[in-house]
Formats: C-alpha cells, structure tokens, sequence
C-alpha cells in the first residue's frame, strides 16, 4: 500500500498518521507502516516514530508487539517509556503501568509532566494513594505544578482515594481554573457522598467565567436524579437547550433519566420524542424512566418496540430491561430477553444479568432452569 505510488512516508509523516491508525485499531495497515519503518533503520530509532509505534499497538490492543518494538530498541527515552505506560493503561494492566515509572527511572530517565500525568489516573483507578502522593511531591520538586491539567488529575486521584479534603486545597489553590477543574470538584464531592455540596460548586461555576460544557451538564443532572431534584433539572434542561447541547446522545439520555427519578414521567417522554436520533443510550433511558414510576409492562413494551425499529440494545439495556422483569416479578419475559441477549445480539451477559434471571426463577420455582443458568455462569467466569 505504501510504495504502490512510489510514494515513501518521511519521518514527519509517520509521526502524524501513526497515532491516527492507532485510534482507529487500523493495525493491518499498521503492520505495513511498520515493515516500511524497518527498511529505513534509521527512522526506528527516531524518539517519535518509535513511541508512534508501541501506541499504535497499544491502541490496537496488541500489547506483545508494543513490548516488542519497545524493547527492541536501544534508544529508549521518556516519551517511548510513556508511550508504553500509556498502553499497559489503556489495556487494563494499571500494576504493570504504575511499575514503569519505577523501571524508567532505574534505567536513568526522569519522568516529565506528559509521563506524570498519564500515571495519576493509574494510580486513580489502583487507588494507590501512597504512590499518587510520591508523585505530587515530585511533581512540586520539579516544578511541574502549578498545570492546571495536572492539578486536575491530581484531584481526581485523591478524590478517588476518598481523600476530599486535598482536591478541595488543590482547587482553591488553583488560580487559572478551567472547566475540567471545576467539573472534577463537582466530581470530588458528588463521589465522596456530598452531592448537595456538588451543587454549590457547579452554582458557583455559573457565577465564574467559565460556562459548563456538556460533561459537566452530564454530572450535574445524575446529581439532580439522584436528589429528586426537579427544579434545578429543569433550570440545567434550560441551559442545556440554549447551548444546544441537547443533540449530545449520553447529556439527552440524562435529561430523560432525570425527569424519570424526579416522577415527571410527561417530561421524560416529551424530551424522547424529542430526540432526532435516537439510539441505544436513549433508548435505555425512557425504558428506566418508565421502570422508575413502576410502569413495568409500558417498560417492556418500550423495550420490544426499540427492536422492532432496528435499534440495537446494549448490556446497559438488557440490565434495565432484566432488572424491570425482576421487580414485575416477570420470569417469562427475562427468559426470553436473556436469551435474546445471547443469540441475537451475541453479547457476554455479566454476573448481574445471571444474577437477576436465576433469582426471579428460582422465586417462580423454576429450579432447574435456574440451575442451568448457574453452570453457564460458572463456566463464563472460568473463561475470563
């Protein structure tokens, strides 16, 4: 593909499109970069190509050939250290990532602020707040603070550790906040159980010169479901209209789950239909919406009339819809959607969807089908 037209890609050039591939999960055609990257020896052991590479894999879920490119390189620095960081992150491997950091600096390179902020939500999602901490100090011997970007990551870290108190420091702290900053706050108190607290801040962000975008719109309108928060909703609903932010499936699936939790059944409806393009995030929402009022059969019939147009249900929907089957006391519908999920859709039911079906049948006396389901149960997580 890349020499049919003589055509033969500089360095320059590899360094733009290797990250493109890499969102796509393009890795065939990776490969085929790669091959070229090889014929031209020099190119590999330029720093950007290289890491160009191990995030190409990475993305592309191929971790083996990351670790390869990477360690078959004598010219490893910090960006091919981050790159593979990075991926051990993105994969899931968070132990192995936050090591890195340990294994760069004892081959003597020194972690810079792209390295530091890809291994605080690392330790976010290990909740390892004793190395979050060895890492801001650092971070403050380095002079990498005050970054806005890093302060932001650091909050989300100790908030995420159940520590408040320090987002709430970095926050005040924080002179040239934007509005990542202020959603993480929101984000801090809403997590560690203060959501009342998390409504102050976002009042106060409206008064501030920055205007919520649509992800902090998101948090604030569970923060409303969760209150049974009608009246501010709707302010957030008015809002939301006048930025147009409303076309943004995942802010209208929360308007529609917000009106549900508040009871106001017409409003979820009305923001539905609303909807030019529906698609499965909506689609779950006003099916919650209606298992929320106890609508249970209207909620079903939702649910059947979502595949009948076309749309496609996701393990969300089918956990809403199962869910609502257990609370109506409705084993024959469950069985059937479970099924449904399996063989039509061909999606990998998680321990709640099990849980939910062999619960409702064993309560309708259902014990061997209940029992069946449990074998498939135990050999699915054997599997994974």
């Amino acid at each position: 593909m890349i020499s049919e037209e003589g055509i033969y890609p500089n360095s320059v050039i590899l360094t733009t499109i290797l990250p493109v591939l890499g969102d796509v999960k393009a890795l065939k055609l990776g490969k085929e970069v790669h091959a070229h990257v090889l014929k031209m020896k020099n190119y590999l052991e330029q720093p950007f190509v290289h890491s160009g590479l191990i995030d190409l894999y990475c993305k592309c879920g191929d971790m083996i050939s990351g670790r390869r490119v990477f360690y078959g390189s004598k010219q490893r620095n910090a960006i091919s250290w981050t790159a593979l960081m990075s991926g051990y992150a993105a994969n899931g491997r968070f132990d192995q990532a936050l090591r890195s950091i340990v294994w760069m600096q004892q081959e003597g390179f020194k972690p810079d602020v792209v390295t530091i902020a890809t291994v605080l939500p690392v330790c976010a999602e290990l909740r390892a707040i004793k190395q979050g901490k060895e890492i801001h100090c650092y971070a403050l011997k380095n002079l990498f603070l005050p970054n806005v970007s890093l302060v932001t990551s650091l909050m989300v870290m100790y908030s995420k550790c159940g520590v408040p108190e320090y987002p709430v420091r970095l926050f005040d702290r924080l002179e040239q906040r934007n509005v990542k900053a202020w959603t993480a706050m929101i984000d801090c108190y809403v997590e560690n159980g203060d959501l009342r607290a998390g409504i102050e801040v976002f009042r106060s962000m409206l008064l501030s010169k920055h205007r919520p975008d649509s992800v902090t719109m998101g948090r604030v309108l569970t923060v409303c479901s969760d209150l049974k928060a009608l009246k501010l909703g709707k302010e957030l609903h008015g809002h939301i209209l006048k930025k147009e932010f409303e076309s943004i499936p995942f802010v209208s699936a929360k308007i529609i789950k917000m009106y549900g939790q508040c009871g106001d059944l017409r409003s979820a409806n009305f923001s539905f239909d609303a909807v030019v393009v529906k698609g499965s995030l909506t689609w779950t929402a006003i099916i919650e919406a209606y298992g929320y009022n106890g609508r249970f059969r209207d909620a079903i019939n939702c649910f059947e009339q979502m595949v009948s147009r076309g749309f496609t249900p996701n393990t969300f929907t089918f956990t809403a819809v199962l869910s609502i089957c257990s609370q109506a006391g409705l084993a024959d519908e469950a069985y059937r959607f479970f099924n449904l999920m399996l063989r039509m859709y061909n999606l990998h039911p998680s321990e709640e969807h099990y849980s939910l079906v062999i619960e409702l049948l064993n309560r309708f006396g259902r014990v061997e089908e209940a029992q069946r389901l449990e074998v498939m149960s135990s050999s699915s997580s054997l599997q994974t």
